[in-house]
This record gives C-alpha cells, sequence and structure tokens, in this order.
C-alpha cells in the first residue's frame, strides 16, 4: 500500500505522532535542582520583607526572620511609616512616581523615536551615530554622575527635579534596543505605501510604526521605569532637600537615622517603607507582562 492510499485519519494520525516526537521534552534533574535554588534565591528576601512589615519594633529585633511575631502589625506599621515626620513617605513616593512618568516616560519616547529613525531613514554619518550608541551603552551611568553634577551645579539645576529628570531622559540601550527591533517588525513596504497616500511622517509613525514597535517599547519602558524606580547614587549627589529625595534615598536615611550614634528605632519604618516600595514596581510588571510575553512571541515567528 503507497503513501497515498493511506487512509487520512490513519496519515493523521501519525502526523502527529511525529509532531510529538519531536517535541519530547527532555527532563534535567540537576537543571530543575538548579533552578529552585535560584527560585529560592529570588523568593526568600521577597517573603522575608513581607514577614517582617508585620512586626512590631521589639519582635522585628528578637525573632526569627522568616517567622512572624507574637502580633500582626502590618497596617499599624503603613501607618506609621505614612505619617511619621509629616508624611515624609508619602512626599518621597510622589516625588518617585514624578521622576518615573517624566523620566522614564520621555526616555520611552525618544528612544522610539531614534530607534525608528535610524532604522528606517539612511543619512551620511549613521554609522557614526552607531558606534557613538554603542559606546554609550558600555558606559556605566555611576561613571557620568560626577560629571553630570559639575554640569548641573554650573547652570544652578542641582537640588531641582531636572537634575533628576534630564538625565534620565538619554537611555543609549533603549535607543539601540528600537534601532534593532525596527529593522524587522516594521516593512519598508508598508511605509511607501502611506507616504503614497498623502501620510506625513509624524503621522506615520504615531498611527503605524508606533504600533508595530508596542512590544519593543513596552521593553524599553520596563527597563526605563525600573531603571529610574531603583536611581540612587544619581539623587544622592544631586539633592540635598529631603523634599525632592526619591524613594531610594529616604529610605537610606531613615536606615542612616536607625543605626547612627542617636539611633532612633524605626527599623519597622524601613522594613514596612521597603515593602511599599516594592509593590508598585510589581504591579506594573504584572500589569505590562502580556504585552511583554506577546511581543517576544511575535518576534520569535518568521513572517
Amino acid at each position: 500500500m503507497t503513501v497515498n492510499t493511506i487512509h487520512p485519519q490513519v496519515r493523521k494520525g501519525r502526523s502527529r505522532k511525529v509532531a510529538a516526537q519531536g517535541r519530547t521534552i527532555r527532563k534535567s534533574p540537576a537543571l530543575g535542582l538548579l533552578m529552585f535554588f535560584f527560585v529560592l534565591y529570588t523568593v526568600i528576601p521577597l517573603l522575608w520583607l513581607l514577614i517582617n512589615a508585620t512586626k512590631s519594633q521589639g519582635d522585628l529585633l528578637s525573632t526569627f526572620g522568616l517567622w512572624f511575631g507574637k502580633d500582626f502589625n502590618l497596617f499599624d506599621n503603613i501607618y506609621e511609616t505614612l505619617t511619621y515626620r509629616d508624611g515624609i513617605f508619602a512626599k518621597w513616593l510622589r516625588n518617585t512616581l514624578l521622576y518615573v512618568v517624566v523620566g522614564a516616560g520621555g526616555a520611552t519616547l525618544l528612544a522610539a523615536l531614534g530607534g525608528y529613525g535610524l532604522a528606517k531613514y539612511k543619512f551620511r554619518g549613521r554609522g557614526a551615530v552607531f558606534a557613538a550608541v554603542i559606546g554609550a551603552v558600555a558606559v556605566p551611568g555611576t561613571a557620568l554622575a560626577v560629571p553630570t553634577f559639575l554640569l548641573f551645579a554650573q547652570i544652578g539645576l542641582t537640588n531641582t527635579p531636572w537634575a533628576i529628570i534630564l538625565p534620565s531622559l538619554v537611555s543609549p540601550f533603549g535607543l539601540y534596543l528600537i534601532w534593532t527591533y525596527a529593522k524587522d517588525a516594521i516593512p519598508d513596504e508598508l511605509l511607501e505605501a502611506a507616504r503614497m497616500d498623502g501620510a506625513g511622517e509624524l503621522r506615520i509613525f504615531f498611527t503605524i510604526a508606533l504600533r508595530l514597535l508596542a512590544p519593543g517599547v513596552v521593553t524599553v519602558l520596563l527597563f526605563a521605569i525600573v531603571a529610574t524606580w531603583n536611581n540612587y547614587f544619581l539623587p544622592l549627589i544631586m539633592l540635598s532637600d529631603p523634599e525632592w529625595y526619591p524613594l531610594t534615598v529616604g529610605l537610606s536615611q531613615w536606615n542612616s537615622q536607625a543605626n547612627g550614634s542617636a539611633a532612633e528605632p524605626i527599623y519597622n519604618l524601613v522594613v514596612t517603607g521597603s515593602l511599599l516600595t516594592v509593590i508598585p514596581i510589581v504591579l506594573i510588571f504584572l500589569l505590562l507582562q502580556r504585552y511583554w510575553e506577546s511581543g517576544l512571541a511575535a518576534g520569535s515567528v518568521k513572517q
């Protein structure tokens, strides 16, 4: 019996069997054990933070770190954290949100505009720009903090929100990521068709290109949000007024107060404040996760 005379259902069953054999997953106990330790390494600090945020000052210093204390003081700790020193923690949270929305949001928009332009427009010196972007990615941000401080001090922008927002607008890695993503994500034929229909370049970008770049833009946005939210060294040297501190510098100041010569009993506030600082960034990741995953899946399929 030839292949052509085989019943369609039989051939379909055989093809499924072959496909299933090709997708056989090989089990690796060593790799599973390694991933288990990675999960523990990631989860244990968060678990410690969550448990200890429920303890009173006395229980925090006298009980085991990975188990609860005698009393459940989470809501009392949150209230005390938000009202300590006339609600300075809320001001730090407001500042951090300001730096993230304006700085990270602006950095993402500029990276999308620049990466799209470098990928889809040919001009003299594009190779030099590529080399400059790659070189900027290789330079750590801490190496530029002191020169940036000296520059901002000369123009009188230190101890202002602009001292944090303006440096945050520059994202060489985000520009490079959008650049490489836009090369294949946006067909040149689609752009030419839009131009033939009379659409301007800005309209093409915001109505066509930006939608196709959405997965890459979300990825850049996530990186920019995390970098701005966790920014510590730049605000530390730029700001001297606690009214403009972000959460990172403010909590560090509280920790110094708790450990200094005139120590204040605010360890519970430091721990609870750290928990409140982690929650928004976790929620942002959960909200944007499906867009990120869909972009990764779309990029893995060859059109």
